[in-house]
């Protein structure tokens, strides 16, 4: 017959590695493939030496080191920006206006998705959509004062491919993306 002693130390001990397994799938997180899981704290250093702010995850998992580490999560829904410029002034100094709407997103491309991790995190959408607004608005003027009026009318492709590609590059630098461009008809 087992001493009662024993038995109540091999329950106890089955019970703390049932709560220390249970305790540590609780810390394994997943990341929905709608959101970019950023997890903050120590985690880790570069190739260089310098340590890494934050670690990204999209659609994938890992596991969160309780007092170490936090998390939170970024959204991915993509974001619909609605520019009305109005007299803004071509190279030749002729106002026009120019609606526009366009569509931008949170980045998955690695390295961008770090800009938005340490630049948007904590951020409401409206606080984006008000960042990405300024920086089209800021790309589209400074595109229209750098075309003729004639450039702009004649070859709207050439014309949508520079402000898709300006917007996009200073767009990455904040960690978005830009999905879509619309440009209605110039007045």
């Amino acid at each position: 017959m087992l001493d009662p002693i024993i038995i109540g130390l091999v329950a106890v001990m089955v019970l703390v590695i049932l709560i220390m397994m249970i305790f540590a799938l609780s810390r394994y997180k997943k990341c929905p493939s709608d959101k970019i899981m950023v997890i903050y704290g120590s985690v880790g250093v570069n190739p260089d030496g310098t340590r890494r702010s934050v670690m990204c995850i999209h659609g994938g998992a890992c596991f969160v080191w309780p007092i170490f580490q936090a998390y939170e999560f970024l959204d991915l829904t993509p974001i619909s920006v609605n520019i009305d410029l109005k007299s803004v002034l071509s190279r030749q100094d002729i106002l026009i206006e120019i609606p526009s709407r366009f569509t931008v997103g949170i980045s998955t491309e690695n390295g961008v998705m770090q800009n938005a991790a340490e630049r948007l995190l904590g951020l409401r959408m409206e606080e984006v959509q008000k960042l990405a607004e300024d920086i089209i608005f800021g790309q589209l003027r400074l595109i229209i004062a750098t075309m003729d009026i004639e450039e702009i009318n004649s070859d709207r492709d050439k014309f949508l491919g520079a402000v898709s590609g300006n917007v996009e590059t200073e767009l990455k630098k904040i960690g978005l993306h830009l999905i879509n461009a619309n440009i209605s008809d110039y007045q």
